[in-house]
């Protein structure tokens, strides 16, 4: 044990006080004391409990010392008293947790994050508002509320979560039983004799009823570890079920605005078609009066064709995310109706992102990573506690008689009570290669949270950027709009007065429908940014992640590797 833990002091001092030993993770503790109580006289001096002291924020709470007594304090009688024969023996059990406890406790995680302190994409800080808990709101649609409202409560991917909830708490029960003793009762009833060539015995029974008990002593800790990373395994279900329900209503919220887009799309389209068909008309009674070719009707009826063609696809895509969304809410697609209306009666919310260093305490697949660390870190200490003996106590009680009626009688009772230690010697390998695919698998999950770290601060930037272009893009692409309008208004005149070329007319007709088209593409895509922007920032920024249920397990990744006692 010699470098675990430095500066222990088996002495007193004049004062009586008792030695401190320092670990190499810089605690301090202090231990028992043995003192003899006033009155006591010969034999064993009477144990006195000082009460332990440490550094909450150590890795190890205590690292206790147990040493003899000063010398006003012992007997008298030096030869062969029994607090000499004894006193080694005390001093080497109290000093095993404290040694033990230096050699358990978890390496200390550091994840080594570059937080930075602003995010680079320009955003407005005084007009805007942190996203509410309920974020969707913000569109102003009553039909969108009332969808996601359904999918929180009837969505199978987040019913298929909670499940996984049910399964990780049961399982930290599980695991926890093994720090409380096994208690069981039995009874049996046995009639024995035996026959053959010689005198036969009488046939004698034996009637017992016995409570018996087992208890693992958890002596370094290691069911203490294996129960935290059950504990700790369990609030990453529950942060993997914040991270599903956030992926449905972001899913929702997007599968609404590709129908709300179709809508908007189709509607677009035949109002081209009808213009189309107009002018075709017209292109067809000039055709008849002698003063237009039929190349110039031929190519007016493809271009109204063209229009037409491009429908069927438009009423697929609102119809195929119409029964997207039945999914979504958990319902067939016969029972939903969406009702839609259009993308451009539904307000766009202004979002400030806050600062970067909230997506660690916000973001739910970040504070899942950071909990399977943890978890991954307390299976480490456990597999270490794994190298050192299993101390086992065991009792039996009860009653035995040859008869029923005599069976709780006087003398018919029995006990018996044992204690093992059972010590790893060689098992080739097989601890050793326990820690490091422990060790192995915490790495693996310390990268994995830095991922997810750095992954936030990517996702609110890229959305930032997206959300500041395409609001810029919907404004010049509806000037665009508008000039495509006034050019297309005019060519229609000219042509009703036949002062204008028929190539003009086409042009002008097909860039207003491609323009319109590309505005409800672009008002769509800006509606999907700021939804992967409440994404990105981690839903609703309430306190409901400070709920006790929410909370359970909660750990911050610098103080993961601290080990309580």
């Amino acid at each position: 044990m010699k470098g675990l833990c430095s500066g222990v002091d088996g002495r007193f001092t004049s004062s009586g006080e008792v030695a401190k030993t320092k670990c190499e993770i810089g605690a301090y503790s202090s231990g028992p004391v043995i003192r003899p109580r006033s009155g006591s006289s010969g034999g064993f001096p009477a144990l006195e409990s000082k009460p332990q002291h440490s550094l909450s924020n150590s890795p190890l709470a205590d690292c206790p010392v147990i040493v003899s007594g000063p010398a006003s304090c012992r007997p008298t009688a030096v030869r062969h008293t029994p607090l000499r024969r004894w006193a080694p023996l005390l001093t080497a059990i109290g000093a095993v947790p404290m040694l033990t406890g230096c050699l358990l406790t978890a390496d200390p995680i550091n994840p080594a994050l570059d937080v930075p302190t602003g995010y680079r994409t320009p955003h407005s800080t005084t007009k805007a508002e942190l996203p509410s808990a309920e974020w969707w709101r913000g569109f102003r649609s009553r039909e969108l509320t009332e969808l996601i409202d359904q999918a929180l409560a009837a969505n199978y991917d987040i019913a298929a979560a909670v499940g996984r909830i049910m399964q990780a708490d049961a399982q930290a029960r599980v695991t926890g039983a093994a720090l409380l003793p096994i208690l069981d009762a039995s009874g049996n009833t046995t009639r024995s004799g035996t026959s053959g060539s010689g005198p036969a015995s009488t046939p004698s029974s034996v009637h017992s009823v016995a409570l018996n008990a087992s208890y693992v002593v958890d002596f370094w800790g290691r069911n203490r570890d294996l129960l935290r990373s059950a504990e700790f395994a369990a609030s990453a279900s529950r942060f993997d079920r914040d991270l599903i329900a956030l992926t449905t209503m972001a899913s929702v919220a997007d599968a609404y605005f590709l129908v709300l887009e179709a809508q908007d799309r189709i509607q677009v389209n035949t109002q081209s078609v009808a213009s189309s068909d107009r002018i075709l008309k017209l292109i067809q009674d000039r055709f008849n009066n002698g003063t237009a070719a039929a190349l110039d009707v031929a190519q007016q009826a493809s271009v109204v064709a063209i229009q037409r063609a491009a429908l069927p696809p438009l009423i697929q895509q609102r119809d195929q995310n119409r029964a997207a969304l039945a999914l979504l809410v958990g319902r067939a697609p016969e029972q939903v109706v969406v009702r839609g209306g259009g993308m451009y009666r539904l307000g766009i919310p202004r979002v400030n992102p806050g600062l970067p260093s909230d997506l660690l305490a916000r973001r739910p697949d970040v504070r899942e990573a950071e909990a399977k660390l943890a978890a991954a870190n307390a299976n480490v200490v456990a597999a270490r506690a794994a190298f050192f003996p299993t101390i086992q106590l065991t009792g039996q009680g009860g009653f035995s008689s040859a008869a029923l009626r005599t069976l709780f009688g006087p003398g018919a009772s029995f006990f018996n009570v044992a204690a093992s230690v059972t010590q790893p010697i060689f098992d080739g390998g097989t601890l050793l290669g326990q820690l490091d695919l422990q060790k192995g698998s915490r790495e693996e999950l310390m990268q994995d949270y830095r991922k997810a770290v750095v992954s936030a601060f990517t996702d609110v930037e890229k959305a930032l950027v997206a959300v500041e272009q395409l609001t810029r893009q919907e404004q010049l692409q509806r000037d665009a709009v508008a000039q495509s309008q006034k050019a297309f208004d005019l060519s229609e005149e000219r042509l009703q007065g036949g002062t204008i070329d028929l190539t003009t007319l086409l042009t002008s007709e097909q860039t207003l429908f491609a323009q319109q088209d590309s505005l409800a593409q672009v008002r769509f895509t800006r509606l999907e940014a700021v939804v992967s922007l409440f994404q990105a920032l981690g839903g609703g920024w309430s306190e409901k992640q400070g709920s006790p249920e929410a909370e359970r397990g909660r750990s911050s990744v610098p103080d993961a590797g601290r080990h309580s006692p």
